[in-house]
């Protein structure tokens, strides 16, 4: 569908593809698994040819981060999928209503389902939810980020060679494109990207009244007890935070510590990068800032930070330029002395720096938490069981990571989505299928038909018998 202009064809693609949908109706398990199949192999066979292109995209891409999280990770999820589709599709047999009478819950194929995927996690974020679409016996259509023109092209060409244009198509364009995207009338759409906007595609979906699944951002808090261990967690904290250069929705955006371990956290961040990243702007397993508007972008948040008094702590190699404009790479950095007036506090940072935010007791760090927009995850350092009950009890995240950062992104057991600003709804797994489903209720009546009976007319004789009832 590459070659299309997408703009005046798009309402055509979709009503054909949700005609293709009904006239060929629900698809069978077979249908599904061989769907889930040419996903899979669309991946792996062409693993190669897809990371170059993320890594042109990004000026420089680590080659392992792309097989591990734009290939491996969304293919764990397609086959998770596939092992567990016959379960899914099970109806779910509920007790009777009434003598006679039968109950049970179908998960019907909603139809076309739109899929927005943005530039950080080009593919993941466009397969991963696929495999719930797929499963859930859909069709899909995919925009990927213009930001990504690569690899957006040759996937474009990829879904062409090994599906059908009304089983899952993608369609290329710009902001005006995904604009237009956001406005067709799936039956679900499907966008991952920033908070601003995630509320123009929910605006506009409500105009067709599609309903959505928004995976959106904000600021993710690292909460450490002073019970933990500073330096298992500095490292856990910082091998995201540099995992992709920080371009992560779920990546930490913020540390909250106990003023007493500030100084160590700093020691035990300098001692990770120097094991981790010894040399930086040469490195392959260090990430380039996606484009030049981003990594201004980014460089404004440290200015300002300095400007409002905030001390910039740069963690990169002895020796080693802070940033490269030529490479667009950004050394790791830590934020100290922040206020809630700077930037580097108000937005979601999306990149290679880290503010600590010190506090005095745990409740002041749960309370700084709670005074800001939910976060699409939160992530708390201690051992003490009560102490972490407590903060799973007193926050509210998308999702909590006790003793690590990010691990649930690839657990296919548990749901993947955020809460109020930070998203609506969630998938993986079972939760992908049934988000991505329409759970039906179906009711047989028994052949007596009595619950059909006692709303029957005349009533003076069952208005006595439910009086009777109702007083017990």
């Amino acid at each position: 569908m590459s070659a299309l202009d997408p703009l005046s064809q798009l309402p055509l693609i979709v009503a054909s593809m949700k005609q293709a949908h009904l006239a060929a109706g629900p698809a069978d398990a077979a249908l599904r698994r061989d769907r889930l199949e040419r996903a899979a192999r669309l991946l792996l066979e062409n693993r190669t040819a897809l990371v170059a292109a993320v890594d042109a995209d990004f000026g420089h891409r680590a080659g392992y981060q792309t097989l591990a999280a734009d290939i491996a990770t969304p293919l764990k999820s397609i086959r998770y999928a596939q092992a567990n589709l016959d379960a899914w599709m099970q109806p779910e047999v509920q007790a009777p209503p009434a003598p006679g009478m039968q109950a049970r819950v179908e998960y019907q194929p909603l139809g076309v389902v739109g899929i927005i995927s943005p530039w950080n996690f080009p593919l993941n974020l466009a397969f991963s939810p696929l495999a719930g679409v797929l499963a859930a016996g859909n069709r899909a259509l995919i925009k990927p980020s213009e930001l990504t023109p690569r690899t957006a092209e040759l996937l474009g060409q990829l879904i062409a060679r090994y599906f059908d244009p009304m089983e899952v198509g993608a369609v290329l364009g710009d902001a005006a494109v995904g604009a237009a995207f956001s406005a067709q009338a799936f039956d679900h759409l499907v966008f991952t990207g920033s908070t601003a906007v995630g509320r123009h595609v929910m605006r506009a979906a409500a105009e067709n009244l599609v309903p959505v699944t928004l995976e959106l951002g904000g600021k993710s808090p690292v909460m450490i007890d002073a019970d933990a261990d500073i330096a298992i967690a500095a490292a856990r904290t910082l091998t995201v935070k540099t995992f992709n250069a920080g371009q992560i929705c779920i990546s930490p955006d913020y540390v909250l510590l106990p003023a007493a371990q500030q100084d160590a956290f700093v020691a035990q961040a300098r001692l990770f990068m120097s094991e981790a990243f010894p040399k930086l702007q040469a490195n392959p397993d260090y990430t380039s800032i996606i484009n030049e508007r981003h990594f201004a972008r980014l460089q404004a948040l440290l200015e300002d930070a300095r400007t409002k008094g905030a001390t910039v702590v740069s963690l990169a190699p002895a020796g080693e330029a802070e940033v490269d404009p030529a490479t667009r790479k950004l050394a790791p950095v830590l934020v100290l002395g922040v206020r809630d007036d700077m930037r580097v506090m108000q937005e979601e940072i999306f990149g290679p720096i880290l503010p600590l935010v010190a506090y005095q007791n745990p409740a002041e760090a749960i309370d700084y938490i709670n005074a800001h927009p939910r976060p699409l995850a939160a992530y708390y350092f201690g051992t003490d069981a009560q102490r972490q009950r407590n903060f799973a009890d007193h926050t509210v995240s998308g999702a909590l990571v006790v003793n690590d950062v990010m691990t649930h992104a690839s657990v296919e057991t548990v749901p993947f989505g955020g809460v109020g600003p930070s998203g609506i709804g969630a998938y993986h797994g079972i939760h992908g299928f049934r988000r991505f489903s329409h759970a039906r209720a179906v009711v047989v009546q028994s052949e007596g038909g009595e619950s059909n009976l006692r709303l029957r007319a005349p009533y003076s004789e069952k208005e006595t018998q439910l009086e009777a009832l109702l007083q017990g």
